[in-house]
């Protein structure tokens, strides 16, 4: 019978990398993140086929998707904090069980808000993913490793988002629509044979040493950026009366949740934590990126068929450029960081992203698709140099009882990002090109509102180096020593 590991890897040499055991481990770790990645675009591409099956209006299937996402948004911290409770091998377990089985409630759901209901408990599942595999990797991998280990994690983050859509449509034309959901039942028995056989078990602490749960926290944090949440996606950029409730709903909620913690015995984020420059920049730099990589999701495919003309399966192609790009950087922007240090990283990728979204304002006016693509061939490599840097320069020095909740907020800050940049971004494209029909906008509209929203993004990244110079002249972690904790 298979018995899962007991030894901590990370406390090995760093031969241990080698090792099968930690190979293994970190097979379980990139499925972990590629199956909520894959589930993040792969439903999007069956949207108008799901709208014919069940007779529905292309607003009421949207929440196939939002569901998923808010859910993921609104618990991701929470679970994070759970994890450190209880045990994040064991969490980790119970979410990868819980997405494959809401995964097969997806595939069998016979009306629409059912097939929603178990996609919000899907996102569940997905949140405790992604909240604990960055702090699993700490407990997995050698700390002279981890660089290498967060940059495989972005891979594999970028191939399921890449995969998704061409995935989905395969699967769809081939064996009908419950299958892009019904695809994740293997994968998920898989998962969860590896994580239980190579992850190492959690350090057993006394019932009464155990901190407690924050229930009132997470209710009030999971309430308000549920609303933020909303207010971002509802109306798709057009703000109005509901959008302006909801954010309203949000900072109000956001007050309660900071009041909350500071009277909280066990709060499920420590407000000392912020006070720790490091820690606070690299949060801020993370919904920055975010929402700058969003921006590149929401523009692109309108500059390539209004603004140069091109075809749809063109579009496509190129717009696949910059995904099989971050798949292929991640793992070499790992292993760099690792050799030239995360800080000195974290800088050089915002430098390399600040180029890109330079040159996005300019190649492609001169040089049309090719200045297009060579611009995201910029863009992109300094993306996963900064997000494996990013990730590893926050994690390396946690203390072990704090891990799964700033992981989560790690998580949490990208999320918010790309909710962002969904909504601010396109709404600057639009005021740029002056339109409000993006669909049949004159070419040198669009062409303005390429130009002047990389010009912002510009801008995001260059306070995102900023904040990474001044955090590095700043001393590191006070706030986060064992004390604080």
């Amino acid at each position: 019978m298979l018995k899962p590991i007991t030894e901590h890897p990370a406390g090995a040499s760093g031969d241990a990398t080698s090792a099968p055991s930690v190979r293994w481990a970190l097979a379980g770790l990139s499925l972990s993140m590629l199956m909520p990645s894959l589930d993040t675009s792969i439903a999007n591409a069956g949207l108008p086929t799901l709208a014919h099956a069940f007779g529905a209006s292309f607003q009421d299937v949207q929440w196939v998707v939002l569901a998923y996402l808010l859910a993921i948004t609104a618990l991701i911290v929470s679970v994070g904090r759970l994890g450190d409770i209880i045990g994040r091998r064991r969490l980790l377990l119970g979410g990868i069980g819980l997405f494959t089985a809401a995964s097969l409630l997806c595939g069998v759901a016979p009306t629409l808000w059912l097939l929603v209901a178990a996609r919000a408990v899907q996102g569940l599942g997905a949140a405790i993913m992604m909240a604990l595999i960055v702090a699993l990797v700490r407990e997995t991998v050698p700390q002279e490793r981890t660089g290498s280990a967060m940059g495989l994690l972005g891979t594999m983050s970028a191939i399921g988002t890449t995969l998704g859509p061409s995935l989905g449509g395969v699967l769809m034309s081939g064996f009908g629509w419950q299958t892009i959901f019904l695809v994740n039942v293997p994968l998920g028995i898989l998962n969860l044979l590896l994580a239980w056989r190579t992850l190492p078990r959690d350090r057993r602490a006394a019932r009464a040493d155990r901190p407690g749960f924050d229930m009132l926290g997470t209710l009030l944090l999971a309430l308000t950026l549920a609303a933020y949440a909303l207010a971002m996606t509802t109306g798709h950029g057009h703000f109005d009366r509901l959008n302006l409730v909801l954010l309203a709903a949000a900072v109000l909620g956001a007050g309660l949740f900071v009041l909350a913690q500071a009277k909280a015995a066990s709060p499920l984020v420590r407000l000392v934590m912020f006070r720790d420059a490091g820690l606070s920049s690299s949060l801020v730099m993370n919904v920055l990126v975010a929402t700058v990589m969003m921006a590149t999701l929401v523009v692109g495919p309108f500059y390539l068929s209004r603004g140069l003309g091109l075809e749809t399966a063109l579009v496509g192609l190129v717009l696949s450029v910059g995904p099989a790009i971050s798949a292929l950087s991640g793992v070499v922007a790992g292993r760099i960081v690792d050799r030239f240090g995360a800080s000195t990283m974290v800088v050089t990728g915002l430098v390399e992203m600040a180029a890109g979204a330079a040159a996005l304002t300019v190649l492609p006016q001169s040089f049309g698709v090719a200045g297009y693509i060579a611009a995201i061939a910029i863009l992109t490599p300094g993306y996963q140099l900064f997000q494996a840097a990013n990730n590893t320069a926050v994690m390396t020095d946690i203390p072990a009882d704090r891990r799964g909740v700033v992981a989560g907020l790690l998580s949490l800050s990208r999320n918010l990002g790309l909710i962002t940049g969904a909504s601010v971004m396109g709404a600057v494209f639009a005021l740029a090109a002056a339109t409000v029909d993006m669909t049949t906008a004159r070419p040198e509209a669009v062409t303005a509102g390429l130009r002047v929203t990389f010009a912002v993004a510009a801008i995001a990244i260059v306070v995102a180096l900023v904040l990474a110079v001044g955090s590095r002249a700043l001393a590191t972690r006070p706030a986060l020593s064992e004390d604080a904790s």
